[in-house]
Order: structure tokens, then sequence, then C-alpha cells
């Protein structure tokens, strides 16, 4: 004898809890979210260590900083951004300057002021204590390179004595220092009244 349909009970599939659900929503969410992190530090910033001291006290010795690696194909190099090089003498090592004097400026220093086309450049990220009071003959800039110097000027070698870098061997821009844990946070941004 054939049983009723009619008579046949239909189990219903239990609901999914909404909590248990709201978790997987959380989970999936947070794993995509990771995942984009990733992607973004590989392919668009680099961590690099730092060893020197010519960017002190902005940048300390053996401090380590994320350069964004994509920036300056997106927009310019500005005077006052802190950049990462391939040393123009042994291309094997990098540094890192700050941007004193763009392509097409004629750069003088006179007694430790620098002074651009002509007008005294303002430097409140160099402390009386980190400057150099030597002097630099005016220097005009090729088209294409830039005029790059340490923030510790008594202990920096930079332009002045390996001269203007070349756009193509400058590759990065430090945003963001992560270690020493009293150093976290981004690199400061020079407003256009500092520049």
């Amino acid at each position: 004898m054939e049983p009723n349909p009619e008579l046949t009970p239909v189990v219903a599939p239990e609901p999914t809890p909404p909590l248990r659900r709201e978790l997987r929503t959380w989970g999936r969410d947070l794993v995509i979210a990771l995942s984009l992190a990733v992607v973004i530090i590989i392919f668009f910033y680099q961590p690099v260590k730092v060893e020197g001291t010519s960017m002190t006290p902005l940048i300390s010795d053996q401090e380590r900083i994320f350069i964004n690696k994509f920036v300056y194909r997106f927009e310019p190099i500005a005077r006052g951004d802190v950049v990462v090089f391939w040393y123009p003498l042994d291309r094997s090592k990098s540094f890192i300057k700050r941007v004193v004097g763009l392509p097409g400026d004629t750069v003088e220093i006179r007694e430790g002021q620098v002074f651009v086309n002509g007008k005294y450049l303002p430097e409140p990220y160099v402390p009386p204590e980190s400057a150099d009071m030597n002097n630099f003959s005016p220097t005009k800039i090729p088209k294409g390179e830039y005029f790059v110097m340490g923030d510790h000027r008594i202990s920096s070698n930079d332009s002045r004595i390996f001269g203007p870098v070349p756009r193509n061997f400058i590759y990065g821009k430090a945003v963001f220092a992560y270690w020493p844990v009293d150093h976290f946070g981004s690199i400061p941004v020079l407003d256009e009244s500092e520049k």
C-alpha cells in the first residue's frame, strides 16, 4: 500500500539563525578588506628601513616607513616632498631626502639659508642645531632633475655633493612611519605657505 501524499509531512529547512548569518557576512567582509589591504600594501606601498641621520628629526636612523611607489604617476613631484631615490653614484643604494629645487629652478645657499630663484625658502623642518652655515653657488636645475637635501644639513650627503637627481631615479614618496611606535603616523606634508 502506497503512502498517501496528502498525509506525508513536509519538513521545512531550519532557518539560519540571524546571528550566524551576521557573523558570516562580517567574516566575508573582513577577509575581503584584509585581502585588499595586502594587495594595496604590496603593489602600491613599500616598507623601507631608513639608515642614517640625514632626515632627523622627521625620520630617525633605523626607523621603518612606508613609501608610496605610484603617487608620482598621478601627481608631480613637489617642493617639500620627502622622496626615496636611487643614489646617483651607486644605483645599488637608496637615499631619502627632501625636494628643495624643481626642474628649471636656480638654487643657491648663503650661509646656510636656501634661496630658490632668488627668493628665500623658509624651511621650518630644519632645526637650528642641524643647519649647515656653508655656501653653495647658484645652480640651475636641468630639465627632468631635482635638487634634494637632508633636513639634518650638517650630516647629509645630498645634491650639494652629488648634484641634482634625475626624475627616473626617484621611485617613491615617504608617507607613513610605523616603527618605532612613538613615531607611528603619517609623515607630515607641508602646506603651501611653508613651501
